[in-house]
């Protein structure tokens, strides 16, 4: 039996989207709320980013920026499935993560050059600053430069540079659903806190790897 879910509004960037019921969908009666809260926002990101800006198709070689975070294991995981190379970067604690999600190939930012990961179809960047400008050179001839984090001032040469942020898909969010539900899509939680600890939950400084979700009421 699916859940009843209410509607509204929610802000990303300081942009209000629209929550209304065309743009639900159902989630399934076996999964767990924490478990669910953690794909919507993070999984129509990926989707959009991959596939709707980046246009990422089988056989092609996608970087994805912090690749063990909320947004980038869901995008590691939905490129591997259609057969895209993968090639994921974040930090030396992020990396037996993301091999463990799929990538073919982890650099650690701290350690080792980006530029090492070569020609790529798409890069997908949750980062921005220094990161997000360096990637523009390894976007080859055709490809897409995606990012969440901010308008890329550095264009590749042969390619696009795409900055967007997220919109209400219904059709997306159902094929989400279906992933998560066959387990297919496992999305990385990081903590659960409750309400009153939410400002703490998100210093920059102290919070834990994956997806941090705040529970406002207990079940």
């Amino acid at each position: 039996m699916a859940r009843r879910i209410r509607t509204g509004t929610f802000t990303v960037n300081g942009a209000s989207r629209d929550m209304r019921a065309r743009n639900l969908a159902p989630l399934p009666a076996d999964i767990d709320h924490a478990v669910a809260a953690a794909v919507p926002i993070s999984g129509l990101t990926a989707w959009q980013g991959l596939f709707d800006h980046g246009r990422l198709t089988t056989g092609q070689t996608v970087l994805v920026h912090g690749a063990a975070g909320g947004v980038g294991s869901i995008a590691v995981q939905l490129a591997q499935e259609v057969g895209a190379r993968v090639i994921g970067t974040g930090r030396a604690s992020a990396r037996d993560r993301a091999l463990a999600l799929g990538v073919d190939t982890f650099l650690d930012l701290e350690t080792e050059k980006l530029e090492h990961a070569g020609d790529v179809d798409v890069v997908f960047d949750v980062i921005g600053g220094d990161i997000l400008d360096r990637s523009a050179t390894l976007v080859r001839a055709g490809g897409t430069l995606v990012t969440i984090a901010m308008p890329p001032k550095v264009q590749p040469r042969y390619g696009r540079a795409v900055f967007f942020v997220v919109e209400p898909d219904r059709t997306q969010l159902t094929d989400l659903a279906a992933r998560l539900r066959d387990g297919r899509l496992k999305p990385i939680i990081g903590a659960v806190r409750p309400l009153a600890e939410a400002p703490a939950a998100f210093i920059p400084d102290k919070r834990t790897p994956g997806k941090t979700i705040i529970r406002v009421t207990e079940d």
